[in-house]
């Protein structure tokens, strides 16, 4: 097969362009510029697509004998992603940049602009499996599943719980059947610069990880009050869209609570710009409703299922009871009733549903809140 791989820069990009060259496949380096002004040097960890990450993915690919180019989708990227970002939170939810990265750039963009080019499928260093069951109503009688990665601490299928079924059959993940510390050393064993590189972590478009500061320059500061759940203030903020659900820190409340337990931000309402704080025990919810929902590499289930929710990217996954709603003509709209409650969950973070390792689908949440009782 004619393959794309992805290749960032990092050591995880490069070593899944070798095994797809060593799988016999015919293999091209795609580098995607994605920032419109590239740093010419990375910020300790944090942020990527910078000149020396282009030049450490060009390296690779002259190391391993394969063609490269650098794809410009700066554009692209800056509508679908950081303006979705921006809208987000501007409007009072919590968005994951890398689920939609995922959805519109990586397996969209990138993909079909493969696919246009005559290349049949794209290769990640996304730590996760696909795995293939034999399904005569699939396509060439095989149904291709997304499963979780065998290294839990690297697992990345909850930010591919985007993929449909047409792109997962296009899409080859090949780390996933391996821990990060053996990739760095066949990384090392290959000759490859970057086997000893840092991980990029945090949201990749805010390099300092001040992302409450990053959002202030946007969209400008509107102070408003903190409030708890009786409508007393005890605080002002400089703009509800620095806040989101379960946060602690960064209160700077000026009326402690009686006997000196932490209050947690349980709302914000971008409306009248107020945020509510309130005891931990504000936090829990057990229901969840979910809009702009994928199923992934089948279709959606009949009725209510059971699954396991996981609702953030390295989260624990929650025994759950799933089923789709459906009205008229409008979206199915997915019920995730948790076992039991849980705190931290906000509008516009994404629910990703398992089948034991297998990735059922997932949702972009709309709405949290309590079962009466």
């Amino acid at each position: 097969m004619r393959i794309v791989a992805a290749m960032s820069g990092g050591v995880d990009s490069a070593v899944a362009a070798a095994r797809m060259i060593e799988a016999g496949h015919d293999v091209v380096g795609v580098h995607l510029a994605l920032a419109q002004s590239a740093a010419t040097l990375r910020e300790s960890a944090r942020g990527c697509c910078t000149l020396e990450d282009a030049g450490d993915a060009r390296r690779v690919a002259d190391r391993l004998g394969i063609p490269f180019y650098v794809w410009d989708m700066a554009e692209r990227f800056r509508e679908d992603v950081v303006e979705d970002f921006v809208a987000e939170y501007a409007a009072g939810r919590t968005p994951n940049p890398c689920l939609r990265c995922n959805e519109k750039i990586k397996f969209a963009a990138l993909l079909d602009k493969a696919l246009a080019l005559g290349f049949d499928a794209v290769a990640t260093g996304h730590y996760a499996q696909v795995v293939e069951e034999p399904d005569p109503a699939a396509p060439h009688g095989v149904r291709r599943e997304l499963h979780r990665a065998v290294d839990p601490a690297k697992d990345q299928s909850y930010v591919l719980g985007v993929l449909d079924a047409d792109q997962l059959a296009r899409s080859f993940f090949p780390l996933g059947d391996t821990v990060k510390a053996d990739i760095r050393a066949e990384a090392a064993a290959r000759g490859f610069s970057v086997a000893r590189k840092p991980d990029s972590h945090d949201i990749c478009f805010i390099a300092d990880g001040d992302t409450r500061g990053w959002l202030a320059r946007r969209l400008g500061e509107r102070p408003g009050p903190i409030v708890d759940d009786e409508g007393t203030v005890l605080g002002e903020h400089g703009g509800a869209h620095g806040y989101t659900v379960g946060q602690r820190r960064g209160l700077g409340l000026k009326v402690p609570t009686a006997d000196g337990s932490p209050r947690y931000v349980v709302s914000t309402d971008t409306r009248t710009n107020t945020v509510v704080v309130g005891p931990e025990e504000l936090l829990g919810v057990d229901r969840i409703t979910a809009d702009h929902v994928r199923w992934c590499g089948g279709p959606p289930p009949a009725g209510a299922v059971r699954v396991g929710a996981q609702l953030r990217a390295h989260g624990e996954e929650h025994p759950a009871t799933a089923h789709v709603e459906r009205a008229g003509g409008t979206p199915e709209r997915l019920i995730v009733q948790l076992d039991a409650r849980t705190r931290g969950v906000a509008p516009g973070q994404s629910v990703v549903l398992y089948d034991g390792t297998r990735v059922v689908g997932s949702g972009t949440i709309a709405a949290a809140g309590r079962v009466a009782g």
